[in-house]
């Protein structure tokens, strides 16, 4: 082998091991993994409008269940609207906090979404990145006829996949920050009991009494 060839065998040698030594670039964020859960979820929402309140609030209940259970971080909503406290509750405690919780959550929304008149949930392919790397889903419910509204969801990375920590209405009315400063409120005054029994009393009362 003549000396040309082996310097210009050694150049490529040191060239390919400067490459591997590079950091690898970020892995490219998978849209649709972000969206699939809210997707998901505006789904099952249309499936309890269309069944509608001639069905029984406990059945539209457990149709829509597993939606806001994939779609959802419950727990870390929960543990954010508490705050601080919630480090120092019991293990009872917090389980009973995250059992009224659930309930709470999704009567919400299939109170909510209780008829069907023509309404459609349109779904932005384009996310929008927060400084924490949290991303954000923007819906619009359009109905037939009228005004529609935008509600944004506030989509964080976890094991499980990418969960919702936040709902903004018309992409500034945070609903975490609303229900924070209620649960808060209820647990100076009363402790997480407080907190569970007003939970399940608003469970009540969307669901009319059937929850």
């Amino acid at each position: 082998m003549t000396r040309t060839a082996i310097e210009r065998r050694t150049l490529l040698g040191m060239t390919l091991l400067a490459a591997a030594s590079l950091p690898l670039p970020a892995r490219a964020l998978d849209a649709s993994a972000v969206v699939a859960p809210i997707r998901q979820l505006c789904g099952g929402l249309l499936a309890v409008m269309h069944a509608g309140q001639a069905t029984p609030f406990a059945r539209r209940f457990d149709l829509l269940a597993p939606a806001v259970e994939n779609a959802f971080d419950l727990d870390a909503i929960l543990q954010v609207s508490v705050g601080l406290s919630w480090a120092t509750l019991p293990p009872d405690q917090k389980a009973m906090l995250r059992a009224a919780f659930r309930r709470y959550t999704i009567a919400s929304y299939v109170n909510s979404f209780d008829d069907y008149a023509g309404q459609r949930f349109d779904i932005s392919a384009e996310l929008r990145s927060l400084p924490n790397g949290e991303q954000v889903v923007s819906t619009r419910i359009v109905p037939r006829s009228g005004d529609s509204h935008v509600l944004d969801y506030v989509m964080r990375q976890v094991p499980q996949g990418w969960r919702a920590v936040d709902v903004l209405l018309d992409g500034t009315i945070s609903r975490v920050a609303v229900q924070r400063s209620d649960f808060r409120s209820l647990l100076s005054r009363g402790g997480a009991s407080a907190l569970a029994k007003s939970l399940q009393a608003k469970t009540a009362d969307l669901s009319g009494g059937s929850s």
